[in-house]
């Protein structure tokens, strides 16, 4: 008989697997380091793939709430271009699609343990911070991109990338600027992203290089630092010191996970980190839990190591074209000639179309 699979993370990926291993009649423990669902700092949109993969999970996309989008706008060195959507995103904070994603599970029968915090994978088995060991057939590591002792991802060398976010209350200001478009602000050095979410607040997240934080010494600094140097952004932001801003820091784009090994899953940014510029990574959340959970069912903790090439293979080419592009916009000047000529054939749609996930 089969032990249950422990899932260590509570987050879209951990909770994906924990329902798709309920519909195929596995019940699972997920354990999750906090004990209330946060607003994770990274994530805020999800594709017309990602939102038909919610809706295989047993969740209604209305849920979710109003903030539909339906097009992409790029800044670059003064120039501005629009293009729709293959179809129709949306915008939703963490804190609503974790929620509903974890209730979810629950309610398909996973069983769920919360402020239970890892510290290390020892021989297949998870160390709590208490102490004890929760030891299972299969582990499928979901711990976002909070990495655990014991199974570690490489540590980006050079000048790696981190991320900031910050939050700006409804206005309509914002929504007259922003409207239903996932907006991409380029900078020299990374790029932010800018949609609005259920409640009406904007989410603001940067991707760059970590030697501007060191030039501009604080994240509120380099705030006002991009907001003078794209004015747009600037805009958008408002006052630099406007609200929290929060970090994660050596954010290693473009890992994946190449190989597994027996009784392992690994999943969402354990399993590949596209850059966010795709608004890619909550549907690797999804897709790895679903088909982690698939594999499961087809093999038990044998299928782990093939699964993950499987999914590694899967990956390759969105995280490859979404890389290609994060190059490019990191140098703006150079991108901003472009935007224009591509929007007109048409490739900016095709662009959005190559950054997506398949389920293997």
């Amino acid at each position: 008989m089969r032990r249950a699979p422990l899932i260590l993370g509570g987050g879209p990926a951990g909770a994906a697997a924990a329902i798709a291993l309920a519909q195929g009649g596995t019940r699972a423990l997920v354990i999750e380091r906090t004990r209330e669902t946060g607003d994770a700092l990274c994530g805020g949109f999800l594709s017309w793939r990602t939102l038909a993969a919610v809706e295989r999970l047993g969740v209604d996309a209305e849920a979710l709430g109003p903030a539909v989008v339906r097009r992409v706008r790029l800044f670059a060195a003064g120039r501005v271009v629009e293009a729709p959507l293959p179809a129709p995103a949306r915008g939703v904070s963490r804190r609503r699609l974790d929620s509903l994603l974890l209730a979810r599970a629950v309610a398909a029968g996973a069983a769920v343990e919360r402020g239970v915090a890892a510290r290390a994978v020892e021989d297949g088995a998870v160390r709590t911070a208490d102490g004890a060991l929760l030891a299972s057939e299969a582990l499928f590591l979901a711990s976002g991109k909070h990495d655990v002792r014991g199974r570690a991802r490489p540590v980006p060398q050079g000048d790696p990338a981190l991320g900031l976010r910050t939050r700006r209350v409804d206005s309509p200001m914002l929504a007259r600027l922003v409207g239903d478009a996932v907006e991409l602000h380029l900078f020299r050095g990374g790029y932010a992203g800018v949609v609005r979410q259920e409640d009406g607040s904007t989410n603001i997240c940067l991707a760059l290089r970590r030697s501007r934080l060191s030039a501009a010494g604080t994240p509120a600094r380099l705030l006002e630092t991009l907001a003078a140097e794209a004015p747009a952004l600037g805009e958008r932001l408002g006052g630099a010191g406007d609200g929290p801003i929060e970090a994660v820091a050596n954010v290693p784009y473009g890992w994946r996970a190449r190989s597994g090994e027996t009784g392992l899953f690994r999943l969402g940014d354990q399993a590949a980190v596209i850059p966010s510029l795709a608004g890619e990574g909550m549907g690797i959340a999804l897709a790895s839990g679903m088909s982690a959970a698939r594999a499961w069912h087809d093999g038990a903790a044998m299928a782990a190591a093939s699964w993950q090439a499987r999914f590694a293979r899967g990956a390759g080419a969105p995280l490859a074209v979404a890389g290609a592009v994060r190059a490019l916009a990191e140098h703006p000047a150079l991108a901003a000639p472009l935007l224009a000529p591509l929007a007109r054939a048409g490739m900016l749609e095709r662009l959005a179309r190559w950054t997506r996930i398949g389920g293997e």
